[in-house]
């Protein structure tokens, strides 16, 4: 089963995204990618990699890929955001990144861990689970 991983980034941050993106290619296109309106089309015309695309973060697209967490369709999250710039669409934000905290799915917020989650052996392995907590007990 192919792993599914959504990219976002806040306007001032959409450059470096691209530019992490660009430099991860042959990685990424191991994966789906689904990413918020916006960002998704940067990556598809920079890119060449297909991108499911939700719509713009403040518009929904963030509560749509918390759907995909909370909902176990997705394994991890690269979102650059601009903590120096607050969003119209902060509270969303937020709930976003704590859903990743709820549910276990890795999640990275700057290029340095970006790097780090996607080469990681762990996470490039197809066969490895990350553990997934239980609430229903």
């Amino acid at each position: 089963m192919q792993k599914t991983i959504a990219l976002v980034a806040h306007d001032h941050k959409k450059a470096e995204l691209i530019a992490w993106s660009q430099q991860h290619k042959s990685v990424l296109e191991q994966f789906n990618l689904v990413a918020t309106g916006t960002t998704g089309g940067l990556i598809q015309d920079n890119l060449s990699l297909p991108v499911h695309r939700f719509k713009s973060g403040p518009l929904g697209g963030d509560q749509q890929i918390g759907a995909l967490i909370a909902e176990d369709k997705l394994d991890c999250l690269i979102f650059f955001w601009d903590p120096l710039n607050p969003a119209p669409h902060d509270p969303d934000v937020k709930a976003l990144l704590r859903l990743c905290s709820v549910w276990n799915v890795p999640v990275a917020c700057n290029p340095a861990t970006a790097d780090l989650l996607i080469t990681s052996p762990l996470f490039i392995d197809k066969e490895h689970q990350r553990s997934k907590p239980d609430y229903g007990k």
